[in-house]
């Protein structure tokens, strides 16, 4: 398959694994992380989150998602 006959998923899939076989998956992350600046105010959204929960409910939540695993 050449990239010109390639779909726009499949060369994203093709240039993910380029990445993580030419630098690993911890260098692919940073690579990747250069070009996904976010938005928004992380501190401020977490605070928000948090401090609704105390450390039982988060305890909690975690044992629920791992048993949806």
């Amino acid at each position: 398959m050449t990239v010109q006959t390639m779909n726009s998923n499949q060369i994203r899939q093709a240039g993910l694994k380029a990445l993580l076989e030419a630098l690993g998956p911890v260098g692919m992350i940073r690579f990747l992380q250069q070009f996904e600046t976010g938005y928004g105010d992380y501190t401020k959204d977490r605070a928000a989150w948090l401090d609704k929960m105390d450390v039982r409910q988060i305890a909690k939540e975690i044992k629920l998602r791992r048993k949806e695993k």
